[in-house]
């Protein structure tokens, strides 16, 4: 069967274009209910239960048994094997990615994350104190689904923001388990596929423990801590549905990174890229799920169409055509534009994850671009290159809400702590106005309590 992936074809011009365009944006988050009252149900137990809750969602989702948690616990002597046992080439690749990963975050922990302070003109100290949180987990998919790239985005800023512990979940499925209420992944071992890729990654990144668990579970597991698995400050790191839905309900107890939607790439093109090089970008978050979600803004017409013909003619080629294919024909489109200011215009209300500039003069428009994940500049930088060794963060926010979230950073594995000391001569003068405040609200506790410092 010959496969066809024609995205909708939209002209600003057109009298529906607004209607079909938002009928494009549009993706319900919406969790089904079986999976919420599933996830619920998971998080009470292994919150009651621990250790024995974890063993046995693994055995019935992942299908691995194991007599304890001391079982599925991986160790660094695991992580290092696991690197030994790669190719040259992919050590090399792994610790290349890793260095220029590290590199971008201590600058980005030099330009934001640093402690301050300062005294006003009556001697009082004002300033923010910036800590690390003391211990992370990271959820990394595993079995079929592997990232070893997700880890090394996830680790790598925790351990430059300063994280002392960072716990791995992984989990490690064996062929033909249910896999219904838990990851929902599949693996190609009797034994439980552990990804060698995945560990050599921990071993680079510096990962302080692993276990293989997935899911609802691990999650839970995280969040309330068991006798093995220790209690978590916050948790990052993509999951399937379950995971989502784990992820926001343990929100509070602790910390967590986003709800991530299905992958975007959204390419401002003016017609000079080879339309190859735009086809294959609009491939590579198509390729990711049928949900995905590629979109071209171009003011030139005939280019569009020589795009449309890329994708005709490469798409045989591609071994996840079939995906590819539904994602360009139910989710994708190719939206001729005005002007590429007009273009911007767009990108910044749908708010892209990955957002490519693909012109002779990329930082013409930037200026322009206020909403997106990653800003991509220029022909040669492919979001690709950013998803592995370009050194910004791949975490991104997803499904517009690049107007109001960022990327995860060394910030998300900080906190800030106001500092405050006021001296004799400044509570002379903060005192009064504190306390002409508090009597207007009520609280002549807080009013008196400025007060007796007067003199």
């Amino acid at each position: 069967m010959t496969l066809i992936a024609k995205p909708l074809r939209l002209s600003t011009v057109d009298n529906q274009f607004e209607a079909a365009f938002q009928a494009r944006l549009h993706w319900a988050a919406d969790t089904d209910a079986a999976i919420e009252q599933r996830v619920a149900d998971i998080l009470a137990d292994v919150q009651k239960r621990g250790d024995a809750a974890v063993l046995e969602y693994t055995a019935r989702f992942d299908g691995l048994s194991a007599p304890n948690m001391a079982a599925l616990e991986l160790t660094q002597a695991d992580f290092k094997a696991a690197f030994d046992a790669i190719p040259v080439a992919q050590r090399e690749a792994l610790q290349f990615a890793a260095a220029r990963v590290r590199m971008y975050h201590e600058a980005q922990k030099k330009a934001s994350g640093e402690s301050w302070s300062y005294r006003d003109e009556y001697g009082t100290l004002l300033g923010q104190k910036v800590t690390p949180l003391d211990r992370v987990g990271i959820y990394v998919p595993g079995g079929k689904a592997a990232y070893p790239s997700s880890l090394l985005m996830n680790a790598i800023p925790a351990h430059v923001a300063g994280v002392q512990e960072i716990i791995m979940v992984v989990p490690t499925p064996v062929r033909g388990s249910v896999a219904t209420g838990g990851t929902g992944e599949q693996a190609a071992s009797s034994q439980g596929e552990r990804n060698v890729l995945v560990l050599a990654a921990a071993y680079v990144a510096g990962v302080t423990r692993a276990f293989t668990i997935g899911g609802a579970q691990a999650v839970a597991a995280l969040a309330y801590g068991t006798t093995t698995v220790p209690k978590v400050d916050k948790i990052t790191g993509p999951g399937n549905a379950y995971v989502a839905s784990a992820k926001k309900r343990v929100f509070g107890t602790v910390g967590i990174d986003m709800i991530a939607g299905p992958s975007e790439i959204l390419v401002l093109a003016d017609g000079t890229t080879p339309p190859d090089w735009v086809a294959m970008d609009l491939f590579s978050q198509a390729e990711h799920d049928e949900l995905a979600q590629s979109i071209l803004l171009c003011p030139d017409a005939a280019y569009i169409d020589a795009v449309q013909a890329a994708i005709d003619r490469l798409l045989p080629e591609m071994p996840r055509a079939e995906i590819i294919a539904k994602s360009l024909n139910d989710r994708g489109a190719l939206i001729h534009t005005c002007s590429m200011e007009e273009a911007c215009a767009i990108s910044n209300r749908i708010a892209p994850e990955h957002l490519e500039v693909s012109s002779q003069d990329p930082h013409r428009w930037e200026p322009l671009l206020v909403h997106a994940g990653a800003i991509f500049l220029g022909a040669f930088t492919s979001e690709s290159l950013g998803d592995y060794c370009a050194g910004p963060n791949h975490v991104l926010p997803t499904s517009g809400t690049a107007r109001f979230s960022s990327p995860l950073g060394v910030y998300d594995f900080q906190k800030r702590s106001s500092l405050i000391e006021v001296s004799e001569a400044g509570a002379q003068v903060l005192g009064p106005i504190a306390a002409e405040l508090a009597y207007g609200e009520g609280l002549q506790g807080h009013a008196r309590a400025a007060e007796m410092r007067l003199k």
